[in-house]
């Protein structure tokens, strides 16, 4: 067997070579030809999976070390017989992280007081929902819009978009990106939003319109931005207006690219029944890596602030961000991994 492998997925090199041909190469460089002896593809998202790389080849398998799937072409792959698997909850813990550790950090240094706030979260999934969870633990009032599951569940725990962005203090992206979600935070969006409300987006670029959030500056609070259109090369002018700035790197959290790792290898492994791979996880090297619980129980939102700024600086992304933009990609590749912090 031969299996193409994105070489900057953490600790993988070495799992596979014992039983396939590995062959690794940076994500954005996966060619076809590459591919027509391959059986399985292990990537990330910088690795377009359509017909123009996958037809003609071998590949039975693409597993993604990340939760989306909006960079593979799932209709082709299903008619193809190509099986996919993403690793859906990987990185919650790691983006729910930078959220508190962004939101608190901006509103020490805009001096905003959070005390009391309504905390919007649209897509309420397995990041959504780990902010959810954060967010009630801090007191706050907790706002929650998911159609999808809404439809299934009943409405009785979700608000209608509209309802969610005029009753905001903090509005926070985590909706995949699709047809319904693609530049759904337009200029109706952030029309309805209320005036110095935060807004935060950890989810993809593609879902917000440029143009609108730029025209919206004027009327919001802080604006925290992660995921970015048109990404390595994303707008210089969005980076200077931001509070908060960085290179799509909110999930990247030891522990988030560990689950990422494990996901891949376990689903390859499965479906090639290489039985000794079934439960692999990568061990934690380092003691100072390891996830910490944290009690806020009493604390102020200084005392809040601070606890988050030790565990996660966020301030020290958004400055290499800033002086670096051009090497987005290098950023990422080059991250150190920040341990997570749970309730």
């Amino acid at each position: 067997m031969k299996f193409v492998i994105d070489q900057a997925i953490p600790f993988i090199k070495g799992v596979f070579e014992p039983y396939a041909e590995t062959v690794y190469k940076d994500g954005w460089d996966i060619v076809r030809e590459d591919l027509f002896d391959a059986d399985a593809l292990i990537i990330r998202t910088r690795t377009r999976c359509n017909e123009a790389l996958l037809a003609g080849t071998s590949v039975k398998i693409i597993s993604t070390a990340a939760i989306g799937t909006d960079h593979i072409d799932l209709p082709y792959c299903d008619e193809n017989g190509i099986f996919i698997q993403n690793a859906a909850g990987c990185n919650a813990g790691g983006v729910m992280n930078y959220v508190f550790s962004a939101l608190y950090g901006a509103a020490s240094r805009e001096r905003i007081p959070l005390t009391g706030a309504t905390f919007g979260i649209i897509g309420v999934g397995n990041v959504g929902s780990r902010i959810e969870q954060m967010a009630r633990h801090l007191g706050m009032t907790v706002l929650l819009c998911d159609p999808p599951r809404a439809e299934q569940e009943g409405d009785a725990q979700f608000v209608p978009l509209d309802y969610l962005l005029e009753n905001s203090d903090v509005v926070s992206l985590s909706v995949p990106l699709n047809p319904d979600t693609h530049l759904m935070a337009n200029d109706k969006f952030f029309n309805k939003m209320k005036f110095g409300a935060f807004f935060i987006n950890t989810a993809r670029g593609e879902i917000v319109d440029d143009n609108a959030l730029k025209c919206a500056f004027s009327k919001l609070g802080p604006v925290i931005i992660d995921t970015w259109n048109n990404e390595p090369y994303v707008d210089r002018e969005l980076i200077a207006k931001a509070t908060i700035a960085t290179p799509h790197i909110s999930g990247y959290s030891y522990q988030g690219k560990q689950r990422a790792t494990a996901f891949a290898v376990r689903s390859v492994a499965r479906f090639f029944k290489l039985e000794p791979l079934y439960e692999f996880f990568p061990s934690t090297e380092l003691e100072e890596l390891e996830a910490v619980r944290l009690d806020l129980t009493g604390l102020n939102q200084g005392q809040i602030t601070s606890v988050f700024q030790y565990n996660y600086p966020i301030f020290t992304d958004d400055f290499m961000f800033r002086v670096n933009p051009e090497k987005f990609d290098e950023l990422r590749q080059n991250y150190r991994y920040r341990r997570e912090f749970f309730i």
